[in-house]
Parts: C-alpha cells; structure tokens; sequence
C-alpha cells in the first residue's frame, strides 16, 4: 500500500540527514517521491501532498506555496 509506503519513507527520512536535505531540497513533490522511488519506496507526489499538515513520527508534512512566477 503506498500510504505505508510512504510512512516507511519519512520514518527513514527522520532518521538520514543527507535523505532529509535531499527532500528538503526538492522543488515538487514529484520530486520527493522521485527519491523515494530511487530508495525502492513506491508512492506518489499527490499521496505526499494528501499528508500536508499531518506528522508522522518526528516528521511534519508540510506543502510549500511557491508563486507561480518561481516555478
């Protein structure tokens, strides 16, 4: 299921620093759930996005509003 997958994934997130510059980097959550997906967690940027506002472990979701000229 890629909700568990995606908590396995911020769980492991909370404990790697390089893992949490890495996400804290990327500019979408595609992006995010790109490099989930190179660590072999399967889940999307919209299931990343459905968890905005809620913690998960040390872990506090939360969606960036960029301007749209930024994009």
């Amino acid at each position: 299921m890629a909700l568990d997958q995606l908590k396995a994934f911020l769980t492991t997130m909370q404990n790697d620093p390089a893992l949490r510059d890495s996400v804290l980097a990327a500019s979408t959550a595609d992006d995010v759930a790109k490099i989930g997906h190179g660590l072999g967690y399967e889940f999307s940027g919209d299931e990343l996005l459905r968890l905005s506002g809620q913690k998960v472990g040390r872990v506090t979701v939360t969606k960036q509003e960029t301007p749209g000229e930024y994009n």
